[in-house]
């Protein structure tokens, strides 16, 4: 099976911790994801986080290429809490301490009232091993966040969560992952290719 995972364009609204926010995406943020994935139709379905600025796209693809599309909570952006909405700049001075410890260990230092990294992880590899449960000549694309598509890499590249942040995931940047059963009841993943267009 391959799952190719694509991150959402830029939004409207600028570069911010986006997290739990609904914001729509931006013009070139819409340009940018039809860019990647082209015109071809090779997926069987695709899976979609609840937020706009993801499950719209998914669904204008859906619709194009008559293909099924589900939508799972799961896959939605970690909360930031208190840093919702800020930029880089504003990050900087509402709590200079705490952010760049976020960063460089993302499960130690979660944000002020955020969501603990620990669930957040939870509920993403919840619905990635709901996906590799069905392990068979399927082809999805799961459309989602910079954070949730991390995590998957992390786990199939087998990351400490202190490495995450590291992974490049630029505004629609696109992952193929495949994945298949190694023996009854396992499954494994590798990841195959990494940016652009595949």
């Amino acid at each position: 099976m391959l799952i190719d995972l694509l991150r959402h364009g830029e939004t409207d609204g600028g570069a911010c911790l986006r997290g739990s926010r609904d914001d729509a995406l931006s013009p070139l943020g819409w340009a940018q994801m039809r860019a990647a994935v082209g015109s071809s139709r090779p997926w069987s379905r695709i899976v979609s986080s609840p937020l706009r600025r993801c499950a719209e796209f998914a669904g204008a693809l859906a619709r194009l290429h008559e293909l099924p599309l589900a939508i799972d909570d799961r896959l939605r952006e970690m909360h930031f809490g208190e840093w919702e909405g800020l930029g880089a700049a504003q990050l900087r001075t509402a709590d200079s301490g705490v952010v760049p410890r976020f960063w460089s260990d993302p499960a130690a230092y979660p944000p002020p009232g955020g969501e603990p990294f620990g669930s957040f992880q939870h509920r993403v590899l919840e619905s990635w091993a709901s996906l590799c449960a069905c392990v068979a000549d399927d082809h999805i694309l799961l459309v989602s966040h910079g954070g949730p598509i991390r995590v998957i890499l992390g786990r199939v590249l087998d990351l400490a969560p202190q490495m995450l942040p590291r992974l490049e995931l630029p505004h629609a940047a696109l992952s193929r992952v495949r994945v298949w059963e190694e023996s009854p009841g396992k499954v494994i993943a590798s990841l195959a290719f990494h940016a652009g267009r595949l």
